[in-house]
């Protein structure tokens, strides 16, 4: 590294530690199903919640800066409302993190919120009470899924929200008689892609809510033909919200001088050079997600290389959502097709973790590779396009909604018909250079059209008015 002057690196430090700040600012907005690691456990602060503050009119007068024009928040009708979040876990997981992204908007704007976790795991786990404590920090009541305050606060709350289909199984464990009091304010919010949780034993109150909110188009359509035909009950009336990038993710993706050390840190750990071209899977390590076909078409993808006789740098994989710890014979599986195929040297395993900045600013090309029907949306997608990454993706689930084939990323299909055709896109992006900056570029301009907070915001906004308005109507029959 060339030297520098004096008055230079202390602007490089001064930088450094702005980075650092941005990274632990980054909120549980990334919606990845990872364990939170011993170094991430104190990183719980209030410090969104000032930012937030300091954006919306419900801040405090001493929050808001003199001379500066205050944006009022399209959720700022919520203020003094009491809101009733149910979970049916508390765990890093998509739906969980989405379910508390929304506590803290409620927050902002002076809402009253309490929380619910139906499913606590019976020991002291270091996920749940890092996750319950930051919500503590920012305001949000954690209350018990049992008992007479859980019934009370149902009772008295002007919204009650039930994360995933699983949640349902809350109502009649615990409200019982009480379940039709509370049906009518009840907005159902959907992430679950998969057929079993098509049951009555979660979702036979799903036809009586006042709505149903869902992250894409084809999931919802999935949802209102496969209860029809496999349930005979009908969905209520059905919301799609596209998810939105945090404000705080955003900061670390439109500042250059960050994602150049974050890339440059990142690279040197995984011992790849700066003019390599690095493909990344960000997602816990589990069939459904696909690493394994990312590998053979990775593997694949370097004989095109040899075959072609390509010049070009060396090509890297990383798998980020390791965990070995937990012995799982899918993993296994993962690590003995690299020694195999002996390319160890190109293909890197990193340990679960919350924060996914420093790898989407060390990476060039994202591979969201979910199998069967797909990512319900797929947070990391819209993420990755904010770092202006072009994605290659299945041609399945909400990331069709996401990605443009052939402007912003390219598609695939799903299951071993997809390998060569991503091989083939791997060595496309490999060896043209402007082609997957372009891309990336189109990908930064349709994130900042349709996946930003605010957009995010205004589409739960809508959302929640109709949901209010129809409990409001059916207290006055």
């Amino acid at each position: 590294m060339a030297k520098h002057s004096s008055v230079a690196m202390a602007l490089f430090r001064k930088r450094w530690l702005t980075v650092v700040a941005l990274l632990v600012m980054l909120s549980v907005t990334t919606a990845i199903a990872f364990i939170v690691r011993a170094s991430l456990e104190s990183s719980c602060d209030c410090r969104v919640d000032v930012a937030s503050a300091k954006r919306y009119n419900s801040s405090p007068e001493s929050a808001k800066p003199i001379g500066v024009a205050v944006t009022q928040s399209p959720l700022s009708f919520m203020k003094s409302r009491l809101v009733l979040l149910v979970s049916h876990e508390l765990s890093l997981s998509g739906g969980p993190l989405l379910l508390m992204e929304l506590a803290f908007l409620l927050r902002s704007v002076g809402a009253e919120v309490c929380w619910i976790t139906n499913q606590r795991p019976s020991e002291t786990n270091n996920v749940v009470y890092s996750l319950e404590h930051k919500m503590l920090h920012r305001g949000v009541q954690v209350v018990s899924a049992k008992g007479q305050e859980a019934i009370d606060t149902a009772l008295k709350a002007d919204l009650v929200v039930l994360n995933t289909a699983v949640a349902g199984k809350w109502l009649d464990a615990v409200l019982k008689e009480h379940v039709p009091r509370v049906l009518p304010k009840v907005l159902w919010w959907i992430h679950e892609m998969r057929g079993h949780y098509f049951s009555l034993d979660y979702v036979k109150h799903l036809p009586y809510v006042a709505g149903a909110m869902i992250d894409s188009h084809v999931t919802a359509e999935y949802w209102k033909n496969r209860t029809q035909e496999r349930l005979r009950i009908k969905m209520p009336k059905t919301h799609v919200v596209h998810l939105g990038n945090s404000n705080e993710l955003m900061e670390i993706a439109e500042d250059s001088v960050a994602k150049r050390i974050l890339r440059e840190h990142v690279r040197e750990s995984l011992g790849v050079r700066n003019e390599d071209i690095l493909f990344a899977i960000i997602n816990s390590v589990t069939r459904g997600k696909g690493q394994d076909l990312v590998l053979r078409a990775f593997y694949e993808s370097l004989q095109l290389i040899q075959e072609r006789k390509l010049q070009l740098p060396s090509i890297h994989a990383v798998v980020v959502g390791s965990d070995m710890t937990s012995h799982s014979k899918f993993e296994t599986e993962l690590r003995n097709f690299v020694i195999s195929k002996k390319i160890e040297k190109y293909v890197h395993f990193v340990n679960k973790t919350l924060t996914v900045a420093p790898y989407l600013a060390a990476i060039d090309v994202l591979v969201q590779n979910s199998q069967a029907r797909g990512e319900c949306f797929g947070r990391i997608t819209i993420e990755a396009m904010a770092f202006q990454l072009p994605v290659l993706g299945t041609a399945a689930g909400g990331t069709r909604e996401i990605v443009i084939d052939g402007t912003t990323g390219l598609l695939h299909p799903v299951g071993k018909e997809g390998i060569m055709p991503l091989a083939k896109n791997i060595v496309k992006l490999a060896t043209h250079v402007e082609r997957r900056l372009t891309m990336g570029k189109k990908g930064y301009e349709r994130v900042k059209e349709v996946f930003l907070e605010r957009h995010m915001e205004e589409r739960i906004a809508a959302v929640l008015k109709d949901v209010l308005q129809k409990a409001k109507e059916h207290q006055k029959t």
